[in-house]
């Protein structure tokens, strides 16, 4: 969850530099959107992680129960 932070961190970055640079402004724009893109990947990753792990444990969980 620390790097989703700091991808958005970077993300915010380029979107102030972009307030700030009207000559530059699209392209730190994009490359905030880029930034945004990582973090939903990176989110998505670790939701995938933890939802495989807790399928897991039901799956051992019941396994030793039956």
């Amino acid at each position: 969850m620390d790097k989703v932070r700091r991808l958005r961190a970077m993300s915010s970055l380029c979107r102030q530099q972009a307030a700030y640079n009207s000559m530059n402004k699209w392209k730190l724009l994009a490359e905030a959107e880029y930034w945004d893109h990582l973090a939903e990947l990176a989110l998505s990753s670790h939701f995938q992680q933890c939802n495989a792990i807790t399928s897991t444990n039901d799956a051992e969980s019941k396994t030793i129960s039956a």
